[in-house]
């Protein structure tokens, strides 16, 4: 073939120095005639053509007399054994279980606000007060009445023990003292409503309130606080997904805005199927040393739910499917040298990953399969082979 090109360009130079005109192009060039070079343009153009033609005829006539020409060029892979982890990709949200708004629980003025945005604060901690309205006179008042309670009823309970006086008494002073006791219990619980507190460890996020607000309990949102340490992202999984995605199973977390990920684990699949969309609940407990993953965050997932030891991954490209729908490769045989033969070998494939597919059967470890040039072999076909991997 490269003589052949070499005898096209020589012979273009010859034809472009010769002819009638005795004249080559430099010289046709150098005359400034129009005329002259379109003569020439057209005459050499006919010359290529003519050349052309030849050569298509020279190429075929080779094809058909060399057999190596016949001989497709190959490239192989060697088919390995191998750990193969299928993972399902889906979408989830970060959450977590101690994100919640307080709320008013007395109606009144919000008389004092003790913290600020961004605060920690410990659980229990005061974080407002709201205006009693004169409440925790009446519990000074009925606290005052039930020390007068309790000490006629140690008195009366003194004399009955001695019999003197009657059991009614007794008892009257006896009732009298747990009625001013509940009474205390009543307005301690009333008045510690009037103090907002913290329900766990955590960060003050929003002061949703403002100190002097006339606040309704139950209605009013104080605050709202968060506690960041204990993460986890939550997905729908699809109910196909049900018996491989358990507790335990390996998941790879990414944070697209963040640009991070991290390795975590199933920590709850829910036992209910939602009939609405035919998904399970799953939580991904999330560590979050750095506190900056934040609540309601997209995370992209990839949960492990299968798991080969001994699989045997081969390109999707090389795979052809015959009239019954059988899938198949071709795998070399009589391999000496850089020549082999061909051999359809029929596949079972499972799982595929990206670009690669599992074989189930048809391939075992070692065997040498066509990858670059598989689809125009065939079976029994001699194949040349330039590269095996």
């Amino acid at each position: 073939m490269k003589h052949l090109y070499i005898l096209f360009i020589s012979a273009i130079i010859l034809t472009s120095c010769g002819g009638d005109k005795n004249k080559s192009v430099e010289d046709i060039i150098a005359s400034n005639d129009l005329e002259l070079m379109r003569q020439k343009k057209t005459e050499l153009d006919v010359k290529v053509q003519e050349i052309s033609a030849q050569l298509k005829q020279l190429e075929k006539e080779i094809k058909t007399l060399d057999p190596q020409e016949k001989i497709p060029l190959i490239t192989t892979i060697t088919a390995k054994e191998g750990v193969f982890n299928h993972f399902v990709e889906l979408q989830g949200n970060v959450s977590t279980k101690q994100n919640v708004v307080i709320t008013a629980e007395y109606g009144g003025v919000l008389s004092n606000v003790y913290v600020k945005e961004g605060q920690k604060v410990r659980k229990g901690q005061t974080l407002a007060k709201i205006d009693d309205g004169g409440l925790s006179q009446q519990l000074a008042q009925v606290k005052i009445q039930t020390e007068l309670a309790k000490t006629t009823f140690e008195r009366q309970a003194r004399l009955w023990e001695q019999k003197i006086g009657s059991e009614i008494q007794y008892l009257q002073a006896k009732s009298t003292y747990e009625a001013q006791q509940q009474a205390v219990n009543q307005l301690q619980q009333q008045v510690g409503k009037t103090l907002a507190r913290a329900p766990f460890s955590g960060t003050i996020d929003d002061v949703i309130t403002e100190q002097g607000s006339v606040v309704a309990p139950g209605q009013s949102q104080l605050f709202r606080i968060v506690n960041l340490d204990d993460m986890y992202v939550e997905t729908d999984v699809p109910e196909a997904y049900v018996s491989e995605i358990v507790p335990g199973k390996s998941v790879k977390v990414n944070f697209p805005v963040l640009g991070k990920e991290v390795d975590a684990k199933v920590r709850q699949a829910g036992n209910f199927i939602n009939p609405a969309n035919r998904t399970f609940k799953v939580e991904i407990a999330l560590p979050n040393k750095g506190i900056t993953v934040k609540p309601n965050l997209t995370a992209k997932l990839k949960i492990n739910d299968y798991t080969n030891n001994t699989a045997i991954l081969i390109p999707q490209s090389i795979i052809s499917e015959n009239a019954e729908g059988e899938q198949f490769v071709y795998t070399i045989s009589d391999k000496a040298d850089k020549k082999a033969k061909a051999k359809r070998a029929i596949i079972e494939t499972g799982k595929t990953q990206g670009d690669n597919i599992e074989v189930l059967s048809g391939i075992k470890n070692g065997d040498e399969i066509i990858d670059e040039g598989a689809r125009s072999v065939k079976d029994g076909q001699e194949v040349k082979i330039l590269i095996s991997q």
